[in-house]
């Protein structure tokens, strides 16, 4: 998204029209198609009115209302209430309504691909799309869902994972919710945006099978699945800026798959050349017209560097989209209640209980004993932070925030437990109070400081208390952000990590970061460790629950967590150009027989499941048939508990380089102490495709593969099966 000070220039440099009031539930449309409809309003608009829907405006009380208020203004685009076209009300992000005091702050979206849920999701993005129309909103910039090749990228906290399944399957769900409530989903960023620094000037090159395998499937599949809108990423691709690729806007997302919404580019900097944008299909210039501006238009219209009839291409899908979302009825009434309510916030705590990821629990120390706690300390540098995340465009303002020390002194309250913080900074204090406690909670990790949207500008000058800003930060709203300069912790929380093991052996490190953090210079000293990423208002009160048994996690990594940073990638936050690979994460892992400290699909449990190998039916099957395949699993232990069974496939047969395995199915299944159920999957042969570069075609070979099933991408997790496609 656009950085903030552009828009305090706005104020001062751009005469924004005057905003309309654009409320979508009361614009109606008559009994017509609305593909019928926008081609009958479309001949009656004049060239300057079919402008007006190509780009924002209202940029003036955007401005102000960001730098003055905790309620920010919508960007609108188009509208003519003449005609009966509703305007696009925009409101970001992807962990709630951006910028909005008292909206409710969900865990990140990293936090939510560990969740493993779709249906949790779906649950998220109603709620999302109820205080976006609350708010008097249609449009929604929440579906993050770049693929994360590096878990330094600064902006790894807003997508789902590694995994391009995963990011398709729960971005499917996010888009359902949101638009179950007639606000249009806004997809981001297309395409490899996964990089923060340079994101306005990097060339990211790599073959169209690499561009087609692995950083276009969860795109494809969200935009089959009805997603209404895309928005271009700031990145070149291959030798052309997103915003203006014609490959990326025409060629893959109109006339492959079928995209019949529109496409807006990411603010100020994703569009670079307007005669581009238009023969490449870009549909809308945000947040305000600098080359779609009506005299640029009617000026390369009659120079024929354009023709009207390519305006009206773009026009049409804009209209059609709009009138189809505000002609559909609503499910229910939007009072501003909803921003912020009970439920929501509810909501937010299961989800931070439901996606937290238990990575150790040597000698079952979780859950802990209440009972038996008389004297627990609370330390770490984000012991008592106050913290959701990034402060970019997913910036949230909600009415409160549970930190980790909050959540466990409100648990224990009316207990006999002794609950005692110790200051990041006293750490001469450290052994005497971890010395004869029951337990020791270290909150350590990542603030928006160290990773975000990159902003740069202003100098946060205390790391420890993130809010503390400087003059030029105040008065902007600007954050540091970027991408993070290492993968482990910082030396202050591996410092008082040792101090705290040396003194006690019931040490619990709670670890909060947007994407791996790597654990190797302390895991061993320490018997317990949980990644809870940035989860969100509730996240203290979720910590506890956890830690004591309530909540029994369930979260499994949506990341590889490397034992080196060297395994992963190559990652230069400033690169020029950037050459990605057909390997990442786990599917790099297991090309170069690396072992991961911790695997993708990986997550503990205070219970204990058995997973049976697979039955496969119906085999070998047809290129255009589809696999079924059976699996049990079994809570064998002594607590309620959910486990995620995850499905790969491999091609041991393929005549192509294939990576070993990759996932092709997951399920999330809540079971009681003793109960075993039955689940089936369904794996569609053309699933298992590959793009041939010479041909630009799929190839669903007739070859033997590999069907694995387990709990987690570890070759030790999986129970495998072999079946043929003939």
């Amino acid at each position: 998204m656009r950085i903030y000070l552009i828009f305090i220039f706005a104020i001062l440099f751009v005469q924004a029209s005057s905003a309309q009031k654009n409320n979508p539930a009361t614009v109606l449309m008559p009994d017509t198609s609305a593909d019928q409809r926008a081609t009958e309003l479309l001949t009656k608009m004049t060239l300057k009115q079919k402008i007006y829907e190509m780009h924002g405006h209202s940029l003036v009380r955007f401005g102000l209302s960001a730098l003055f208020t905790k309620h920010l203004k919508p960007v609108i685009a188009g509208g003519n209430k003449k005609l009966g076209i509703p305007g696009t009300v925009f409101f970001d992000g992807p962990r709630g309504i951006f910028r909005n005091k008292g909206a409710t702050a969900f865990p990140v979206t990293m936090a939510r691909g560990a969740s493993w849920d779709p249906d949790l999701e779906r649950r998220v993005g109603e709620a999302m799309g109820e205080e976006n129309r609350a708010l008097g909103g249609n449009y929604s910039g929440a579906v993050c869902m770049n693929l994360l090749r590096n878990p330094r990228w600064g902006r790894s906290q807003e997508t789902y994972g590694e995994d391009p399944y995963l990011l398709g399957e729960m971005a499917s769900a996010l888009v359902d919710g949101i638009q179950k409530h007639n606000v249009q989903a806004c997809v981001k960023h297309f395409a490899a945006n996964s990089m923060e620094n340079n994101r306005f000037g990097v060339d990211v090159r790599m073959s169209e099978r690499t561009l087609q395998e692995v950083y276009l499937p969860h795109f494809k599949k969200v935009i089959l699945h009805g997603a209404a809108s895309v928005m271009s990423a700031y990145n070149k691709l291959n030798g052309e800026y997103c915003g203006q690729n014609k490959n990326l806007l025409t060629d893959i997302l109109v006339r492959d798959w079928g995209f019949r919404g529109y496409i807006t580019s990411d603010w100020a900097y994703s569009l670079r050349d307007g005669v581009k944008g238009i023969k490449a299909g870009m549909h809308v210039e945000m947040p305000g017209a600098h080359y779609y501006k009506a005299s640029n238009i009617k000026k390369w219209i009659s120079e024929g560097k354009i023709t009207e009839q390519e305006i009206n291409n773009l026009v049409l899908p804009i209209i059609r989209t709009k009138l189809l979302f505000a002609s559909r009825k609503d499910v229910q009434t939007y009072p501003k209640s909803l921003i912020g309510s009970d439920a929501h916030r509810a909501l937010a705590r299961e989800v931070a209980e439901k996606s937290a990821v238990l990575l150790k629990n040597n000698n079952q120390l979780l859950p802990l004993n209440k009972s038996r706690m008389k004297r627990i300390v609370v330390l770490g540098s984000l012991a008592d932070v106050r913290q959701t995340g990034d402060h970019g465009s997913s910036s949230v303002y909600p009415a409160y925030i549970i930190t980790p020390l909050a959540g466990i002194r409100k648990y224990l309250e009316g207990t006999p437990a002794q609950v005692i913080y110790v200051n990041a900074k006293d750490t001469a204090a450290i052994s005497g109070a971890c010395r004869d406690a029951d337990a020791v909670i270290v909150a350590a990790g990542m603030t928006y400081i160290d990773e975000g949207e990159y902003i740069g500008g202003g100098v946060i000058r205390d790391r420890n208390n993130p809010d503390k800003k400087s003059f030029f930060t105040s008065l902007s709203g600007l954050g540091l952000g970027g991408d993070r300069k290492y993968l482990h912790l910082h030396p202050q929380d591996i410092d008082i990590i040792h101090r705290a093991a040396a003194a006690s052996k019931n040490v619990v490190v709670c670890i909060t970061a947007g994407s791996a953090v790597t654990v190797e210079e302390w895991q061993e000293e320490v018997p317990a460790i949980l990644e809870t990423f940035y989860n969100g208002q509730e996240g203290g009160n979720a910590l506890a629950r956890i830690l004591f048994g309530d909540v029994n996690p369930s979260g499994k990594l949506p990341f590889t967590v490397p034992k080196s940073e060297s395994d992963l990638p190559v990652f230069n936050s400033f690169d020029s150009v950037a050459d990605y690979g057909y390997y990442h994460g786990y599917t790099l892992m297991d090309k170069e027989k690396k072992e991961p400290r911790y695997p993708f699909g990986y997550g503990l449990s205070y219970t204990s499941f058995k997973i049976s190998e697979p039955e496969i039916l119906y085999t070998p099957i047809a290129p255009a048939g589809t696999l079924y395949a059976r699996v049990k699993v079994k809570n064998t232990g002594s607590r309620e508990g959910a486990e995620v069974v995850q499905l790969y496939a491999g091609f041991p047969g393929s005549q192509v380089e294939r990576p070993e395995k990759i996932l092709k199915g997951f399920r999330k299944v809540n079971l009681l102490p003793g109960e075993e159920k039955e689940i089936e999957f369904a794996l569609p042969a053309a699933d298992l495709a590959y793009y041939d570069d010479s041909s630009k075609n799929w190839v669903t070979e007739k070859s033997k593969y590999k069907l694995s099933v387990g709990s987690s991408s570890s070759k030790d997790k999986l129970h495998t099966a072999s079946f043929e496609i003939r």
